[in-house]
């Protein structure tokens, strides 16, 4: 992995738009269905949308009808950091970026695929880089 993205707080909010800065710095989530990856079926790499980070393969993508991007499993394990989250009343694992420490999403145990997990990430934390 490379260098740490440290920026500060006015840096992040000059980089990323605010829909992005909600969810990546303030740990906000988008709107079910509304992002831009939610249908998305193109073949390549969704990276970190504030570092550039490579997090998941659009071969280990499906639809889980929640209304964000799912995934089974990170393009590497070392570029991801699970933290329990006790936010909204429930245990829940948060999926943070571990390159500038971006809140991405959260990781749930009940994926239909044989990792059993669903990697449930904001549209809005993402870039992809479509493979030719």
């Amino acid at each position: 992995m490379n260098k740490k993205t440290n920026l500060s707080d006015n840096e992040w909010k000059k980089k990323l738009t605010p829909e992005q800065y909600h969810v990546l710095r303030e740990k906000g989530t988008e709107m079910p269905f509304t992002g831009k990856f939610v249908h998305s079926k193109k073949n390549g790499m969704y990276t970190c949308a504030g570092c550039g980070n490579e997090l998941f393969s659009s071969d280990t993508k499906f639809d889980s009808g929640t209304g964000w991007p799912s995934f089974d499993a990170p393009k590497n394990r070392e570029n991801v950091e699970l933290k329990k989250d006790f936010s909204h009343g429930m245990m829940r694992t948060e999926v943070i970026c571990k390159k500038c420490g971006g809140h991405l999403g959260h990781l749930f145990g009940d994926g239909p695929t044989k990792t059993g997990q669903r990697y449930c990430i904001n549209s809005c934390a993402l870039d992809f880089e479509e493979k030719k």
